[in-house]
């Protein structure tokens, strides 16, 4: 499990921090050396000890994450942070242990005393960064989990290390060749007059426009361009009887720029629809992960009231075995009352290790539910960052139509005024005055 530690003050956001209600379910699981039986007041303590000392940062604090879908039990993560007080040197200090359950994953929080109350003086904590991601790796090794790459190579760790490039521009949408050609056929067969089929090159997303080279060609809303004839399989003549000459249409670049200037509010629409249905299932999860931790933490009362039931019951049939009186005397003499209370001790021990087991089988049960909901919250926010970025990518993609076709209004605008000058005009009408240069 990875182990991240520092050394803090701040008692009291300590433990308000550690006791958030923004958590599923919150357990203060153990609180080892203090006077104080709840968190604040335990960690207040640690502060009042300090103040006899000049140390600042009187805490530790560890937090100890397991592996994603790996179930830790409570043994495991007590021997974890057993493990991490040895090595860090902070044996016998005070301590708390808190669980914390969100989203079905269980992780847990200890924090320690640096202060030795007997000396006055702080716990020295030096290269603890070290010692905890040896322990981490020590841990990973002997569970048999996969370790992470950052343990492995501490390179690893940069995030934005991928395997694969995300940023793909200029990607073809993937539309089929033979769809086009049908969509394309489709709409000349089905009109006979030049608004007939404007009218339905637009009901299948396209628009007609003149071509730089081709004389006609039907361009889609993603700025492709599509040569009419060919993909309508007819031929060019036929297309300027029925439409006229190429001439009186708009030319690609302004074709695109218009197909821009529709597209734009209707994503904008898109994406107002894509935000309000983001929104309903985000708050359906919600009321969903309520609804499940109320449960679970109901379920969680009724097996500690249970379990709180069967241990007094236990507890008084161990204590009737000793007989009163005489007879318990005569047991005490012939040693039989030392028999008894051995055969309690192991007793109760086993019932405590009973409890614990059926209390982590129902966390883990608990675990897996949440982890499911959280796998397919997860899931949908994907799909729902997946449908923003498309949606983005389109719009940029329209930008840069609007721009590239104002771009080249703008380069035809500077060609016309140039081929307009005096002089350009001048030279013209005299080498056309001349005839042709034929000299060698």
């Amino acid at each position: 499990m990875i182990l991240h530690g520092n050394q803090r003050a701040g008692a009291r956001d300590l433990a308000l921090h550690l006791l958030k209600e923004e958590n599923d379910h919150v357990q203060v699981h153990e609180l080892r050396g203090f006077a104080s039986d709840d968190l604040p007041g335990a960690l207040n303590e640690a502060y009042a000890i300090s103040r006899g000392t000049r140390c600042k940062q009187f805490l530790f604090s560890l937090s100890l994450n397991p592996p994603k879908h790996e179930r830790v039990s409570t043994e495991v993560f007590e021997a974890a942070i057993d493990r991490t007080e040895e090595r860090l040197g902070l044996t016998g200090q005070p301590r708390a242990i808190v669980f914390h359950e969100k989203d079905g994953r269980r992780h847990a929080h200890a924090v320690w005393s640096r202060i030795n109350a007997e000396e006055m003086k702080a716990v020295q904590l030096s290269h603890t960064h070290h010692k905890l991601r040896e322990v981490s790796r020590e841990l990973y090794r002997e569970h048999g989990w996969e370790m992470p790459r950052g343990l492995v190579d501490s390179a690893a760790r940069d995030p934005r290390n991928f395997s694969h490039d995300q940023w793909q521009q200029a990607q073809r949408q993937g539309k089929d060749p033979r769809a086009i050609k049908a969509a394309l056929h489709d709409a000349w067969t089905v009109s006979d007059s030049r608004p007939a089929l404007l009218a339905a090159l637009e009901e299948r997303g396209y628009r007609l426009a003149r071509g730089d080279r081709r004389g006609f060609v039907a361009v889609d809303t993603n700025g492709e361009i599509y040569s009419l004839p060919k993909w309508a399989g007819v031929k060019t003549k036929d297309v300027r009887e029925r439409v006229g000459p190429e001439t009186g249409l708009a030319d690609v670049s302004a074709t695109k720029a218009r197909i821009a200037a529709e597209m734009t509010p209707a994503l904008q629409r898109m994406e107002a629809e894509r935000r309000a249905k983001e929104t309903k299932r985000r708050n359906a999860f919600d009321q969903e992960r309520r609804a499940l931790t109320a449960r679970q933490k109901q379920t969680r009362m009724e097996l500690e009231a249970a379990i709180e039931v069967r241990q007094r019951e236990e507890a008084h049939l161990r204590q009737a075995r000793f007989r009163p009186g005489l007879r318990g005397l005569w047991d005490v003499l012939r040693g039989e009352s030392r028999r008894i209370r051995e055969q309690n001790e192991r007793e109760a021990y086993e019932a405590m290790k009973r409890d614990r087991q059926e209390k982590d089988a129902l966390i883990f049960h608990q675990l897996e539910e949440r982890r499911r909901l959280a796998e397919r919250r997860q899931e949908d926010h994907a799909r729902a960052a997946q449908q923003k970025e498309a949606l983005r990518q389109q719009q940029h993609s329209y930008e840069q139509m609007r721009k590239d076709a104002r771009e080249e209004r703008r380069r035809a605008f500077m060609e016309r005024r140039r081929a307009q000058e005096p002089g350009n005009r001048q030279q013209g009408r005299q080498s056309n005055r001349n005839g042709p240069d034929l000299s060698p």
